[in-house]
């Protein structure tokens, strides 16, 4: 045996399968001794590499020893050129779930079940005896269905007929056999009438990607059990043909992977809600972008002003001593200046408070002051704008359960989409109100710009729709807008009309003064 070489023989004119071998132990070295014997003579098997990271298996040796190329690393084995599947021989779950993962496009995976039965097929044609070689096919599998009872396997029919199945099968549908044979495939897992299909297109079916391809399928289908849980399998379906080549029975075998996804859930999860979270920071700081150009505007005119006090007084001073008068204008100027700077101070700290990345924290706030802070970042750059500011806050404190910041962040997304709506400018109208029937606080932004497009309205919540121009925002700030509101136990709702504007209606639950 010579590696990378063809071990069914040297007959050039038949296919050939390149096949990589995860798990050198003792069922690789049974796997490999098979193989030697031209055991598929329709097919040429080539064995490309065996990984497995225990030198001292016993198939990793064998394979050694023969010429194949061995290694520790998946990746390494999967980079091997012109593979066409691989075998999973460890009979871990975990293992086979990485190979599934890694597998680059188009190789398919045999997993540890069906190799066994590839195995035992190949040792049961071998026989001599011609008895053994009168078994049918499906008889065959039928034995080894019932020999290998603890693994979940069903033998089914073209027309989805359950012709044969494990007693892990049966236990896992919750049925006896009487009960699921005879009986089709869906009825038995989804309790449909017709195939998985038909009653939802999404849901995909390895069976009859199987029978229109005439090769084995994969996919991952959820099933609920007795209506009070939900198990994820990985099923994977195997084509038997007869001698004219034609699909005559499938075989399905079925992994219970939920608990193999759930930690790889919550992992993604994890890794989603850190993402969401740097692009959510990423939209704050473009915003922040945004507010400081305006602001540096804002800023600059006071700051003119207290340049023009403090020269007008140090000439006064540098000319003698100053009268009575000039101190009484000193006051004046000094009151002056000590306002501007208060109000240049605010925009400071409002600024950096916008641009600071805090935990979230949970308390009682005053809906119309969040608003107002917002206002004070904002008005300057509405009126370079030409955009005329309605205010019709509520007298009364509207108190809610919720994070400064993240609100903060939710109402000036809505004003800067307002400002964008209106380039040439207009009107932006924001009023807050407590509907003591319904005990919740509803908060509107009405713009006058130029409406949202009907095909367009439901889909501008969506994470990254926009219909900006590129390098203008992120496609994020009203999916944020709607993720700020429902996490604070709230609705938003939008209505808009081509050419005459848009209102966001925001409601929160009211925390009762």
């Amino acid at each position: 045996m010579v590696a990378g070489s063809t071990l069914s023989g040297n007959k050039a004119q038949k296919p050939t399968l390149t096949l990589a071998i995860v798990g050198g132990g003792r069922t690789c070295k049974a796997f490999l001794k098979l193989l030697q014997f031209d055991p598929i003579p329709e097919i040429a098997i080539r064995i490309a590499g065996v990984c497995d990271p225990n030198r001292n298996g016993e198939g990793l040796i064998a394979a050694k020893n023969s010429g194949i190329f061995t290694t520790d690393s998946l990746t390494e084995l999967l980079s091997l050129p012109s593979l066409t599947g691989i075998v999973e021989l460890t009979n871990a779950k975990d293992v086979l779930m990485e190979v599934i993962r890694q597998k680059p496009e188009g190789l398919w995976v045999i997993g540890y079940n069906l190799a066994q039965l590839i195995m035992w097929f190949i040792r049961s044609s071998g026989h001599s005896s011609s008895k053994t070689k009168d078994i049918s096919p499906v008889r065959m599998m039928s034995d080894f269905l019932l020999q290998h009872a603890n693994e979940r396997i069903v033998l089914l029919a073209p027309d989805f007929t359950i012709l044969e199945a494990s007693e892990a099968y049966l236990k896992a549908v919750n049925r006896t056999k009487r009960e699921a044979l005879g009986k089709h495939c869906y009825e038995i897992t989804h309790g449909f009438s017709s195939p998985c299909s038909e009653w939802d297109p999404d849901v995909a079916c390895p069976m009859m990607e199987t029978l229109k391809t005439g090769e084995s399928a994969h996919t991952i289908h959820e099933h609920a059990i007795d209506g009070k849980y939900t198990t994820f399998c990985d099923l994977e379906t195997y084509p038997v043909k007869n001698g004219s080549g034609d699909v005559v029975r499938i075989i399905e075998i079925w992994r219970d992977i939920t608990d193999d996804l759930s930690p790889r859930w919550e992992r993604r999860l994890t890794e989603l809600k850190t993402d969401m979270g740097k692009l959510a920071q990423e939209d704050r700081m473009i915003s922040l972008g945004q507010l400081s150009a305006s602001c540096v505007h804002e800023i600059n005119n006071p700051i003119q002003g207290l340049l023009t006090f403090s020269h007008l007084m140090k000439s006064i001073l540098e000319s003698g001593k100053p009268s009575q008068k000039d101190l009484e204008q000193f006051k004046k100027y000094l009151d002056l200046m000590s306002s501007e700077l208060e109000r240049c101070g605010n925009i400071i700290s409002g600024l950096l408070s916008f641009a600071r990345e805090s935990t979230m924290e949970i308390r009682d706030v005053e809906i119309g002051g969040i608003i107002r802070s917002v206002i004070a970042l904002t008005q300057h750059k509405m009126g370079l704008q030409s955009i005329d500011l309605r205010l019709a806050l509520s007298e009364q404190p509207l108190m809610v359960k919720g994070d400064v910041n993240e609100l903060q962040q939710c109402f000036l997304n809505l004003v800067f989409n307002a400002i964008d709506a209106m380039p040439q400018g207009g009107e932006l109208r924001i009023t807050s109100e407590y509907d003591a029937k319904k005990s919740i606080l509803r908060v509107v932004f009405t713009d006058t710009g130029g409406g949202i497009a009907e095909e367009n309205l439901p889909h501008i919540f969506d994470p990254f729709f926009t219909t900006k121009g590129e390098g203008r925002g992120t496609g994020l700030g009203l999916s944020i807008v709607y993720g700020v509101v429902k996490g604070h136990g709230g609705n938003v709702r939008v209505t808009s009309r081509i050419g005459k504007g848009s209102t966001f209606t925001l409601t929160f639950p009211s925390v009762c003064p």
